[in-house]
Protein backbone atom coordinates (compact mmCIF):
# COMPACT_ATOMS: atom_id res chain seq x y z
CA UNK A 1 0.00 0.00 0.00
CA UNK A 2 1.49 3.61 -0.45
CA UNK A 3 2.24 5.35 2.06
CA UNK A 4 -0.05 8.52 3.84
CA UNK A 5 3.03 10.73 2.94
CA UNK A 6 3.54 9.98 -0.74
CA UNK A 7 -0.27 10.01 -1.41
CA UNK A 8 -0.58 13.65 0.33
CA UNK A 9 2.36 15.55 0.13
CA UNK A 10 3.67 16.94 -2.77
CA UNK A 11 6.94 15.74 -4.82
CA UNK A 12 9.67 16.29 -2.48
CA UNK A 13 8.24 16.84 0.80
CA UNK A 14 10.22 18.52 3.02
CA UNK A 15 11.43 16.90 6.70
CA UNK A 16 9.53 19.43 8.26
CA UNK A 17 6.55 18.61 6.37
CA UNK A 18 6.72 14.89 7.23
CA UNK A 19 7.45 15.77 11.12
CA UNK A 20 4.24 18.30 10.86
CA UNK A 21 2.16 15.92 8.90
CA UNK A 22 2.63 13.56 12.16
CA UNK A 23 1.75 15.84 14.85
CA UNK A 24 -1.06 16.67 12.98
CA UNK A 25 -2.14 13.55 12.88
CA UNK A 26 -1.69 11.95 16.38
CA UNK A 27 -3.51 15.34 17.68
CA UNK A 28 -6.26 15.02 15.33
CA UNK A 29 -6.94 11.40 15.69
CA UNK A 30 -6.75 12.18 19.51
CA UNK A 31 -9.19 15.12 19.47
CA UNK A 32 -11.49 13.80 16.96
CA UNK A 33 -14.80 12.60 19.54
CA UNK A 34 -14.26 15.85 21.67
CA UNK A 35 -14.58 17.99 18.32
CA UNK A 36 -17.40 15.58 17.57
CA UNK A 37 -18.55 16.19 21.29
CA UNK A 38 -18.24 19.68 21.24
CA UNK A 39 -19.64 21.22 18.35
CA UNK A 40 -22.92 18.60 18.31
CA UNK A 41 -23.35 20.28 22.00
CA UNK A 42 -22.40 23.75 20.85
CA UNK A 43 -24.65 23.83 17.74
CA UNK A 44 -27.33 22.73 20.00
CA UNK A 45 -26.93 25.52 22.62
CA UNK A 46 -26.99 27.99 19.72
CA UNK A 47 -30.32 27.26 19.84
CA UNK A 48 -31.33 27.13 23.44
CA UNK A 49 -34.08 30.40 23.19
CA UNK A 50 -36.06 28.01 20.58
CA UNK A 51 -35.35 24.37 21.77
CA UNK A 52 -36.06 25.51 25.71
CA UNK A 53 -39.90 26.45 25.24
CA UNK A 54 -40.35 22.92 23.29
CA UNK A 55 -38.61 20.73 25.76
CA UNK A 56 -39.90 22.72 28.89
CA UNK A 57 -42.62 23.45 27.56
CA UNK A 58 -44.99 22.53 30.38
CA UNK A 59 -42.84 23.95 33.03
CA UNK A 60 -42.88 27.46 31.50
CA UNK A 61 -45.90 28.12 30.22
CA UNK A 62 -48.10 29.56 32.95
CA UNK A 63 -51.73 27.44 33.50
CA UNK A 64 -53.44 30.65 33.21
CA UNK A 65 -52.27 32.30 30.62
CA UNK A 66 -51.80 35.99 29.82
CA UNK A 67 -53.14 38.80 31.01
CA UNK A 68 -53.99 37.34 34.43
CA UNK A 69 -53.14 38.93 37.26
CA UNK A 70 -49.84 38.09 39.18
CA UNK A 71 -49.55 37.36 43.46
CA UNK A 72 -46.95 38.73 45.16
CA UNK A 73 -43.61 37.64 45.04
CA UNK A 74 -43.47 36.33 48.30
CA UNK A 75 -46.70 35.03 47.99
CA UNK A 76 -45.08 32.60 45.06
CA UNK A 77 -41.91 32.17 47.31
CA UNK A 78 -43.80 31.10 50.21
CA UNK A 79 -45.58 28.45 47.74
CA UNK A 80 -42.30 27.08 46.41
CA UNK A 81 -41.10 26.73 50.06
CA UNK A 82 -44.09 24.73 50.90
CA UNK A 83 -43.21 22.75 47.90
CA UNK A 84 -39.84 22.50 48.41
CA UNK A 85 -38.50 23.22 51.49
CA UNK A 86 -35.12 24.86 51.59
CA UNK A 87 -33.62 28.41 51.42
CA UNK A 88 -34.69 30.68 48.62
CA UNK A 89 -31.43 32.38 46.65
CA UNK A 90 -33.26 33.54 43.67
CA UNK A 91 -36.83 34.94 41.91
CA UNK A 92 -36.90 34.87 38.46
CA UNK A 93 -40.19 36.80 37.42
CA UNK A 94 -42.36 36.14 34.23
CA UNK A 95 -39.86 36.78 31.54
CA UNK A 96 -43.18 37.81 29.43
CA UNK A 97 -46.77 37.47 29.97
CA UNK A 98 -48.29 34.03 30.34
CA UNK A 99 -44.81 32.39 31.28
CA UNK A 100 -44.41 31.11 34.70
CA UNK A 101 -42.51 32.51 37.63
CA UNK A 102 -39.20 30.93 38.92
CA UNK A 103 -37.73 30.58 42.59
CA UNK A 104 -34.16 28.92 42.72
CA UNK A 105 -34.40 26.65 46.55
CA UNK A 106 -31.09 25.70 48.11
CA UNK A 107 -31.81 22.36 49.96
CA UNK A 108 -29.29 20.59 52.76
CA UNK A 109 -27.71 18.50 49.87
CA UNK A 110 -27.82 18.48 46.26
CA UNK A 111 -27.96 20.74 43.40
CA UNK A 112 -30.52 23.86 43.90
CA UNK A 113 -33.84 23.14 42.77
CA UNK A 114 -35.96 25.19 40.22
CA UNK A 115 -39.52 25.43 41.49
CA UNK A 116 -41.82 26.73 38.65
CA UNK A 117 -45.05 28.65 39.43
CA UNK A 118 -48.11 30.19 37.91
CA UNK A 119 -48.03 33.50 38.72
CA UNK A 120 -51.59 34.00 38.73
CA UNK A 121 -53.15 30.89 41.29
CA UNK A 122 -49.63 30.47 42.67
CA UNK A 123 -49.94 26.78 41.58
CA UNK A 124 -46.40 25.01 41.53
CA UNK A 125 -46.61 23.60 37.78
CA UNK A 126 -43.14 21.87 37.90
CA UNK A 127 -39.62 21.31 39.91
CA UNK A 128 -36.38 20.21 38.58
CA UNK A 129 -32.81 20.09 39.86
CA UNK A 130 -31.48 23.23 37.87
CA UNK A 131 -28.39 20.76 36.28
CA UNK A 132 -31.11 18.53 35.02
CA UNK A 133 -32.88 21.05 32.84
CA UNK A 134 -31.87 20.46 29.23
CA UNK A 135 -29.99 23.31 28.14
CA UNK A 136 -27.82 22.95 31.14
CA UNK A 137 -27.40 19.61 30.75
CA UNK A 138 -25.88 20.56 26.97
CA UNK A 139 -23.88 23.36 28.81
CA UNK A 140 -22.23 20.67 31.06
CA UNK A 141 -21.75 17.98 28.25
CA UNK A 142 -20.31 20.48 26.38
CA UNK A 143 -17.86 21.49 29.36
CA UNK A 144 -17.31 18.28 29.98
CA UNK A 145 -18.22 19.68 33.48
CA UNK A 146 -20.47 16.92 33.95
CA UNK A 147 -18.17 14.94 35.16
CA UNK A 148 -16.28 17.28 37.76
CA UNK A 149 -13.44 19.85 37.07
CA UNK A 150 -10.91 17.01 36.40
CA UNK A 151 -12.05 15.99 32.62
CA UNK A 152 -13.55 19.81 32.25
CA UNK A 153 -9.35 20.54 32.04
CA UNK A 154 -9.22 18.22 28.98
CA UNK A 155 -11.39 20.60 27.44
CA UNK A 156 -8.62 23.41 27.69
CA UNK A 157 -5.78 20.72 26.27
CA UNK A 158 -8.31 19.84 22.99
CA UNK A 159 -8.75 23.68 22.94
CA UNK A 160 -5.12 24.30 22.58
CA UNK A 161 -4.48 21.55 20.10
CA UNK A 162 -7.30 22.61 18.13
CA UNK A 163 -5.09 25.92 17.67
CA UNK A 164 -1.98 23.58 16.93
CA UNK A 165 -4.11 21.58 14.03
CA UNK A 166 -5.34 24.96 12.72
CA UNK A 167 -1.70 26.05 11.39
CA UNK A 168 -0.85 22.29 10.98
CA UNK A 169 -3.50 21.67 9.06
CA UNK A 170 -3.19 25.30 6.85
CA UNK A 171 0.51 24.12 6.20
CA UNK A 172 -0.36 21.04 5.23
CA UNK A 173 -3.08 22.17 2.88
CA UNK A 174 -0.97 24.68 1.18
CA UNK A 175 -1.21 24.13 -2.51
CA UNK A 176 2.54 24.07 -3.56
CA UNK A 177 1.69 24.23 -7.62
CA UNK A 178 -0.94 21.85 -7.04
CA UNK A 179 -4.63 22.49 -8.19
CA UNK A 180 -6.62 18.92 -7.50
CA UNK A 181 -8.43 18.46 -3.99
CA UNK A 182 -7.30 22.29 -3.23
CA UNK A 183 -10.81 24.06 -3.05
CA UNK A 184 -12.81 21.44 -4.80
CA UNK A 185 -13.33 17.30 -3.93
CA UNK A 186 -11.98 15.06 -6.21
CA UNK A 187 -13.65 11.56 -7.59
CA UNK A 188 -16.53 9.99 -5.37
CA UNK A 189 -16.97 9.01 -1.84
CA UNK A 190 -15.56 5.39 -3.11
CA UNK A 191 -12.51 6.57 -3.20
CA UNK A 192 -10.06 7.07 -0.36
CA UNK A 193 -8.82 10.71 -1.96
CA UNK A 194 -12.46 11.85 -2.14
CA UNK A 195 -12.36 11.96 1.92
CA UNK A 196 -8.96 13.62 1.83
CA UNK A 197 -10.37 16.20 -0.35
CA UNK A 198 -13.60 16.14 1.47
CA UNK A 199 -11.46 17.00 5.01
CA UNK A 200 -9.00 19.24 3.44
CA UNK A 201 -11.56 21.23 1.44
CA UNK A 202 -14.00 21.76 4.62
CA UNK A 203 -10.99 22.33 6.64
CA UNK A 204 -9.87 25.35 5.14
CA UNK A 205 -13.03 27.19 4.60
CA UNK A 206 -13.71 26.25 8.43
CA UNK A 207 -10.45 26.77 9.63
CA UNK A 208 -10.87 30.24 10.59
CA UNK A 209 -14.17 29.74 12.59
CA UNK A 210 -12.46 26.55 14.84
CA UNK A 211 -9.69 28.93 15.50
CA UNK A 212 -12.01 31.36 16.78
CA UNK A 213 -14.61 28.84 18.87
CA UNK A 214 -11.48 27.32 20.24
CA UNK A 215 -9.64 30.86 21.27
CA UNK A 216 -13.02 32.75 22.72
CA UNK A 217 -13.85 29.00 24.26
CA UNK A 218 -10.36 29.17 26.08
CA UNK A 219 -11.87 31.95 29.21
CA UNK A 220 -14.21 29.82 30.67
CA UNK A 221 -11.56 26.85 30.95
CA UNK A 222 -10.97 25.92 34.62
CA UNK A 223 -7.16 26.98 34.72
CA UNK A 224 -5.91 29.03 31.77
CA UNK A 225 -9.33 30.99 32.04
CA UNK A 226 -9.06 31.61 35.71
CA UNK A 227 -5.26 32.64 35.29
CA UNK A 228 -6.28 35.21 32.39
CA UNK A 229 -8.93 36.76 34.42
CA UNK A 230 -6.51 37.52 37.46
CA UNK A 231 -4.33 39.07 35.16
CA UNK A 232 -6.16 41.29 33.35
CA UNK A 233 -8.23 42.21 36.38
CA UNK A 234 -4.44 43.20 37.64
CA UNK A 235 -3.74 45.17 34.85
CA UNK A 236 -7.20 46.92 35.35
CA UNK A 237 -8.81 45.73 32.30
CA UNK A 238 -11.04 43.49 33.60
CA UNK A 239 -13.37 43.37 36.06
CA UNK A 240 -15.57 47.21 36.38
CA UNK A 241 -14.05 49.47 39.13
CA UNK A 242 -17.77 49.62 40.84
CA UNK A 243 -17.55 46.11 41.87
CA UNK A 244 -14.89 44.21 43.47
CA UNK A 245 -13.04 40.51 42.24
CA UNK A 246 -14.53 37.59 44.07
CA UNK A 247 -10.67 37.09 45.81
CA UNK A 248 -10.77 40.45 47.65
CA UNK A 249 -15.00 40.66 48.27
CA UNK A 250 -16.57 39.78 51.30
CA UNK A 251 -19.93 38.72 50.39
CA UNK A 252 -20.83 35.44 48.23
CA UNK A 253 -19.80 35.15 44.53
CA UNK A 254 -22.85 36.27 41.91
CA UNK A 255 -21.59 33.05 40.23
CA UNK A 256 -23.47 31.37 43.09
CA UNK A 257 -27.18 32.31 41.84
CA UNK A 258 -26.77 31.13 37.94
CA UNK A 259 -25.36 33.59 36.24
CA UNK A 260 -24.04 33.91 33.25
CA UNK A 261 -21.46 36.81 32.91
CA UNK A 262 -18.06 35.76 32.20
CA UNK A 263 -16.65 38.97 34.44
CA UNK A 264 -19.36 39.34 36.31
CA UNK A 265 -19.42 35.78 37.93
CA UNK A 266 -16.19 36.30 39.25
CA UNK A 267 -17.70 39.67 41.79
CA UNK A 268 -19.03 39.71 44.60
CA UNK A 269 -22.16 41.95 46.03
CA UNK A 270 -21.26 44.67 48.37
CA UNK A 271 -23.11 45.00 51.73
CA UNK A 272 -26.15 47.09 52.36
CA UNK A 273 -25.41 49.96 54.59
CA UNK A 274 -27.52 49.48 57.07
CA UNK A 275 -27.47 46.64 59.09
CA UNK A 276 -30.87 46.43 60.59
CA UNK A 277 -34.46 47.20 60.11
CA UNK A 278 -37.39 45.98 57.33
CA UNK A 279 -36.50 43.92 54.23
CA UNK A 280 -37.96 46.12 51.10
CA UNK A 281 -40.77 43.65 49.08
CA UNK A 282 -39.49 42.43 45.79
CA UNK A 283 -42.11 44.54 44.51
CA UNK A 284 -40.15 47.41 45.44
CA UNK A 285 -37.34 45.72 44.05
CA UNK A 286 -38.54 45.10 40.96
CA UNK A 287 -39.67 48.86 40.85
CA UNK A 288 -36.49 50.22 41.26
CA UNK A 289 -34.79 47.79 38.52
CA UNK A 290 -37.75 49.25 36.38
CA UNK A 291 -36.67 52.72 37.24
CA UNK A 292 -33.14 52.10 36.63
CA UNK A 293 -34.17 50.90 32.93
CA UNK A 294 -33.98 46.82 33.84
CA UNK A 295 -35.53 45.47 30.94
CA UNK A 296 -37.70 42.38 31.22
CA UNK A 297 -35.90 38.96 31.75
CA UNK A 298 -33.66 39.88 34.79
CA UNK A 299 -33.08 37.34 37.62
CA UNK A 300 -33.27 38.96 41.63
CA UNK A 301 -30.84 37.04 43.56
CA UNK A 302 -32.04 37.41 47.38
CA UNK A 303 -29.86 38.43 50.63
CA UNK A 304 -28.60 35.52 51.68
CA UNK A 305 -27.38 37.33 55.31
CA UNK A 306 -28.06 39.92 57.20
CA UNK A 307 -25.92 42.44 55.45
CA UNK A 308 -26.99 40.80 52.36
CA UNK A 309 -28.01 42.72 49.54
CA UNK A 310 -30.91 42.60 46.19
CA UNK A 311 -28.76 41.32 43.05
CA UNK A 312 -30.57 42.10 39.94
CA UNK A 313 -28.62 40.40 36.78
CA UNK A 314 -29.62 40.12 33.41
CA UNK A 315 -27.52 38.23 30.95
CA UNK A 316 -29.15 38.33 27.48
CA UNK A 317 -27.51 37.17 24.40
CA UNK A 318 -25.48 40.47 23.23
CA UNK A 319 -22.97 41.08 25.76
CA UNK A 320 -23.52 44.58 25.18
CA UNK A 321 -26.76 44.35 27.04
CA UNK A 322 -25.31 42.71 30.39
CA UNK A 323 -26.19 45.02 33.62
CA UNK A 324 -26.13 44.20 37.30
CA UNK A 325 -27.91 45.89 39.97
CA UNK A 326 -26.23 45.94 43.78
CA UNK A 327 -29.68 47.51 45.92
CA UNK A 328 -29.49 47.81 49.81
CA UNK A 329 -32.06 45.22 51.38
CA UNK A 330 -33.73 47.87 54.05
CA UNK A 331 -32.99 51.51 51.87
CA UNK A 332 -34.07 50.19 48.88
CA UNK A 333 -30.44 52.29 47.72
CA UNK A 334 -28.58 50.94 44.23
CA UNK A 335 -25.02 50.56 45.74
CA UNK A 336 -23.47 49.58 42.21
CA UNK A 337 -24.83 50.02 38.61
CA UNK A 338 -23.17 48.19 36.17
CA UNK A 339 -23.09 47.42 32.56
CA UNK A 340 -21.22 46.40 29.54
CA UNK A 341 -19.77 49.98 29.47
CA UNK A 342 -18.35 49.57 32.66
CA UNK A 343 -15.80 46.63 31.91
CA UNK A 344 -12.25 46.89 31.11
CA UNK A 345 -11.01 46.79 27.63
CA UNK A 346 -10.18 42.99 27.56
CA UNK A 347 -13.30 41.89 29.54
CA UNK A 348 -15.31 44.03 26.95
CA UNK A 349 -13.77 41.70 24.27
CA UNK A 350 -13.42 38.76 25.99
CA UNK A 351 -17.17 39.03 26.47
CA UNK A 352 -17.96 40.25 23.02
CA UNK A 353 -15.93 37.08 21.84
CA UNK A 354 -17.80 34.44 24.15
CA UNK A 355 -21.26 36.21 22.68
CA UNK A 356 -20.28 35.61 19.16
CA UNK A 357 -18.89 32.23 20.09
CA UNK A 358 -22.55 30.91 21.38
CA UNK A 359 -24.91 32.87 18.96
CA UNK A 360 -25.66 36.00 20.58
CA UNK A 361 -24.07 39.05 19.46
CA UNK A 362 -25.68 39.63 16.13
CA UNK A 363 -28.96 37.99 15.96
CA UNK A 364 -29.96 35.20 13.77
CA UNK A 365 -26.67 35.68 11.32
CA UNK A 366 -24.49 35.37 13.92
CA UNK A 367 -26.19 31.95 14.87
CA UNK A 368 -26.15 30.30 11.57
CA UNK A 369 -22.91 31.24 11.32
CA UNK A 370 -21.83 29.30 14.09
CA UNK A 371 -24.32 26.20 13.34
CA UNK A 372 -22.70 26.10 10.10
CA UNK A 373 -18.55 26.08 11.90
CA UNK A 374 -20.46 23.76 14.48
CA UNK A 375 -20.87 21.18 11.06
CA UNK A 376 -18.37 21.85 9.62
CA UNK A 377 -16.46 20.53 12.64
CA UNK A 378 -18.38 17.99 12.11
CA UNK A 379 -17.76 16.38 8.74
CA UNK A 380 -14.03 17.53 8.78
CA UNK A 381 -13.92 15.37 11.94
CA UNK A 382 -15.78 12.41 10.11
CA UNK A 383 -14.01 12.78 6.77
CA UNK A 384 -10.54 12.72 8.92
CA UNK A 385 -11.38 9.46 10.84
CA UNK A 386 -12.94 7.44 7.34
CA UNK A 387 -9.75 8.62 5.78
CA UNK A 388 -7.44 7.52 8.11
CA UNK A 389 -9.41 3.74 8.70
CA UNK A 390 -9.87 2.93 4.77
CA UNK A 391 -6.27 4.18 4.32
CA UNK A 392 -4.06 1.74 7.41
CA UNK A 393 -2.33 -1.17 6.57
CA UNK A 394 -3.85 -4.00 8.01
CA UNK A 395 -3.21 -4.71 11.51
CA UNK A 396 -1.20 -1.48 11.73
CA UNK A 397 -2.09 2.13 12.99
CA UNK A 398 -0.76 3.93 9.80
CA UNK A 399 0.76 6.69 11.44
CA UNK A 400 2.71 9.10 9.39
CA UNK A 401 6.50 7.57 9.70
CA UNK A 402 8.64 9.21 12.15
CA UNK A 403 10.90 11.71 9.18
CA UNK A 404 14.26 12.03 9.90
CA UNK A 405 15.34 15.52 11.92
CA UNK A 406 14.38 18.59 9.69
CA UNK A 407 17.07 21.41 8.82
CA UNK A 408 18.10 24.07 11.76
CA UNK A 409 16.38 26.74 10.36
CA UNK A 410 12.78 25.07 9.69
CA UNK A 411 13.13 22.90 12.55
CA UNK A 412 14.06 25.84 15.02
CA UNK A 413 10.64 27.68 13.40
CA UNK A 414 8.39 24.69 14.19
CA UNK A 415 10.00 24.45 18.06
CA UNK A 416 9.68 28.39 18.69
CA UNK A 417 5.81 28.24 17.25
CA UNK A 418 4.88 24.96 19.65
CA UNK A 419 7.12 26.32 22.37
CA UNK A 420 5.23 29.71 22.16
CA UNK A 421 1.68 28.29 22.66
CA UNK A 422 2.82 25.79 24.98
CA UNK A 423 3.76 28.87 26.98
CA UNK A 424 0.72 30.63 26.40
CA UNK A 425 -1.25 27.17 27.69
CA UNK A 426 0.56 25.33 30.02
CA UNK A 427 -1.94 22.70 30.24
CA UNK A 428 -1.28 22.27 25.89
CA UNK A 429 2.45 22.57 26.91
CA UNK A 430 2.66 19.60 28.91
CA UNK A 431 0.12 17.16 26.84
CA UNK A 432 3.05 18.41 24.04
CA UNK A 433 5.61 17.31 26.38
CA UNK A 434 4.28 14.44 26.96
CA UNK A 435 3.18 13.52 24.01
CA UNK A 436 7.22 13.79 22.63
CA UNK A 437 8.49 11.91 25.86
CA UNK A 438 6.06 8.85 25.01
CA UNK A 439 6.97 9.20 21.38
CA UNK A 440 10.70 8.67 22.06
CA UNK A 441 10.25 5.96 24.92
CA UNK A 442 8.13 3.70 22.33
CA UNK A 443 10.65 0.95 21.21
CA UNK A 444 11.60 1.04 18.11
CA UNK A 445 10.09 -2.71 17.38
CA UNK A 446 6.85 -1.68 18.98
CA UNK A 447 6.22 1.11 16.46
CA UNK A 448 7.48 -1.01 12.89
CA UNK A 449 5.15 -3.52 14.35
CA UNK A 450 1.69 -1.40 14.82
CA UNK A 451 2.90 1.60 12.41
CA UNK A 452 3.22 4.30 14.94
Amino acid sequence: MMSPLSETAPTGASRLYGLIWRWHFYAGLLCLPFFILLATTGGLYLFRDELAPVLEHDRLIAPSGPGAVSLTPETLISRALAARPGRAIRFTPPPMPGRTAEVGIRGETGPVTSVFLDPASGLVVDQIAETSRPMAMISHIHSLAILGPGPNLLIEVVGGWAILLVAAGVFLWWPRGRKAGVVTVRASPARRVWWRDLHAVVGIFACGFLLFLAVTGMPWSGYWGQHYRDLINGWGLGTPAAVKPASVASDVALAASRAGSWTMDATRAPLSQQLSGQTLPLTQVMQIASRRGMAAGYVIRLPDRPAGVFTVQRYPRQATGQRVLHIDRFTGKVLADVGFADYGALAKATELGIAIHTGGQFGRINQLMMAAACLAIIVMSIAAGVMWWRRRPSGRFGAPPAPRPAGPMSLSLFAVFALLLGLLFPLLGLSMVAALVIDRLLPPFFKSRFGV
